[in-house]
């Protein structure tokens, strides 16, 4: 369930970023670099049951979300990281 919802956080600041770029032409984004460190989320406040984000889920939860905007077409490139973060490193219009 977390993965989905860091999927909507990404995809949010993927929209604002798209909407306040004027490089991205008519709001679109072809290409997204995204790092994604070791994030650990409870869903239940219990540490013991933090699970970290699993990249399958997040993909299908990115395209699931994006599928009615923008972002339809954006291709998402995830890639695991040191830290305990995520970050959008690069964006393609």
């Amino acid at each position: 369930m977390h993965d989905f919802l860091l999927a909507k956080e990404i995809v949010d600041e993927l929209l604002r970023i798209a909407k306040e770029n004027p490089e991205c032409s008519g709001g679109k984004i072809s290409e997204a670099d995204i790092e994604i460190g070791m994030i650990t989320l409870a869903h239940d406040g219990f540490e013991e049951h933090a699970e970290d984000i699993n990249i399958e889920n997040l993909e299908f939860g990115l395209k699931s979300i994006a599928k009615d905007t923008i972002l339809k077409e954006t291709k998402f490139n995830i890639k695991k990281t040191q830290g305990d973060s995520w970050k959008i490193t690069k964006i393609s219009a």
